[in-house]
């Protein structure tokens, strides 16, 4: 290890004194303790962090009793797993006892055995990079695995071989698109050669561990090469087919673009307007754009003379995401949003260039609702012509939208529409009771508001006794 990393490790455990307090009574009861995985690996590394990952020769019970009298709380995490928690002076820890966990042919969970041993502990690690320790109070390195050597090569490798590693836990070949997107690693030829062959193992692991490793790929610094990973070696097929399936085959004219690379180009320019949100990642607007033309598939048609369309390929899209979504076990809530952007995502363009109307601009931002500024992301990134007047021009358009939008917001506060008369006053200036006809003139109503803006209660009522004297 060079000096320099050496005095970051030394660095970081100086910053944090507990360290040394904790590992001093596990000595003292005589047991190991090691800082391990994760932690150690973005010590090396240089980069920031505030959680620390222990390992134990001590059981659970034992970790408890020896924690007992240090420790401003102590709860029980998962026993089950080894895994015991601790808070001291703010702080939450997890310490863990030395285990190893397998994947029974067909079983979803792994059966978990505890290890007394660091080395059968490290080993059992899905990469070498996350098989480094730290011995506490000691501060003694250890690295059984090379894990120092591929941390400066930036590749992932296993400890063991990858077909038994991933065989003991199918996971960790998403993880390996995982680290590639986070750390800009590169998987090495056997880590790929594997996930390539043993792609079909995912499928025992849960949908809920599937999402949330895709969710740490997403909102990773680069999600595209993990995605790219993924895609290559067959894993997405068994977790998010509808992204391989973008890979159309072209036409022998090349009339469209290649809706995979699209994508993934939609997803990169994304990630660059984030900052008009108030935080980021964002995981919706990442999935949105992901996701957004997942409904050409299903869509393609060839016209005469060699024209390809995709017609309405956004609302097969949002249903397509729906069921994926639906399928990970992802939030209602974050389904609906990623959903209604894709729906969405062609609303800008079938304005034309043309001057927007007030009316037009109203029902953008009516159907928007509280996804408009991501919305105004994902149209943006969907510009991904070589042509540079075509982009300046649609960016010159949609800066216009965007400043009529906010003229008209200040003047009519556009984020909550609302008719210029409610339920009570349509049925009292109608003589009707509630019921749909109540609906059915609400609706008018609204629609009345977005065609010509705020009128006053007078004119309000003349124009729905006029519709429904027309109505008959």
């Amino acid at each position: 290890m060079t000096a320099d990393r050496r005095a970051r490790i030394d660095a970081e455990l100086d910053a944090n004194p507990f360290l040394a307090e904790l590992g001093a009574l596990f000595e003292a009861a005589g047991h190991e303790l090691v800082i391990v995985g994760g932690p150690v690996r973005d010590a090396v590394l240089g980069r920031p962090g505030n959680d620390w990952d222990f390992a134990t020769s001590a059981r659970p019970d034992e970790i408890e009793r020896i924690a007992a009298g240090w420790a401003d709380a102590i709860w029980d995490i998962g026993r089950d797993f080894g895994t015991i928690g601790l808070r001291k002076a703010g702080r939450q820890l997890e310490i863990t006892t030395y285990r190893t966990d397998a994947y029974a042919a067909g079983s979803r969970k792994p059966d978990v055995q505890f290890g007394d041993t660091l080395d059968g502990d490290l080993s059992r690690r899905d990469f070498a990079v996350n098989a480094m320790a730290i011995r506490l109070p000691s501060r003694e390195f250890v690295d059984l695995f090379g894990g120092l050597d591929d941390i400066e090569a930036n590749v992932l490798r296993t400890p063991v071989t990858p077909e038994q590693s991933f065989s003991d836990d199918p996971l960790r070949m998403m993880r390996a698109a995982r680290f590639v997107a986070q750390l800009g690693f590169t998987a090495s030829p056997e880590v790929v050669e594997a996930m390539a062959a043993m792609a079909g193992r995912l499928d025992i692991v849960s949908a809920e561990r599937i999402r949330d490793e895709l969710d740490k790929l997403i909102t990773s610094a680069h999600p595209v090469e993990g995605l790219r990973l993924l895609v290559d070696t067959g894993l997405a097929e068994h977790m998010l087919p509808e992204l391989p399936a973008l890979m159309l085959e072209r036409d022998e004219h090349h009339r469209h673009k290649d809706v995979y690379e699209h994508s993934l180009t939609v997803l990169d320019q994304a990630i660059a307007l984030e900052d008009r949100l108030d935080h980021a990642p964002d995981l919706v607007i990442r999935l949105a754009a992901l996701l957004h033309d997942i409904g050409k598939p299903k869509t393609r048609r060839f016209a005469d003379g060699g024209t390809v369309t995709f017609h309405h390929h956004d609302v097969v899209g949002a249903k397509l995401a729906r069921k994926r979504m639906k399928a990970l076990r992802y939030s209602n809530d974050t389904t609906d949003q990623v959903a209604s952007l894709i729906e969405l995502h062609l609303r800008f363009h079938g304005y034309g260039s043309g001057e927007w109307t007030d009316s037009a601009v109203r029902r953008y931002v009516r159907d928007a609702g509280d996804q408009l500024e991501r919305l105004h992301i994902l149209t943006r990134a969907d510009c991904t012509t070589r042509n540079q007047k075509k982009a300046q021009r649609l960016q010159r358009t949609y800066d216009e939208l965007e400043r009529r939008i906010a003229v008209l917001a200040e003047a009519e506060e556009l984020g909550s529409i609302r008719p210029d008369l409610d339920g009570g006053q349509i049925m009292s200036i109608l003589g009707i009771p509630p019921g749909p006809e109540v609906g059915e003139a609400y609706r008018f109503m609204l629609d009345l508001r977005m065609d010509r803006g705020p009128l006053s209660e007078a004119d309000a009522t003349e124009a729905l006794k006029a519709f429904w004297a027309a109505r008959g």
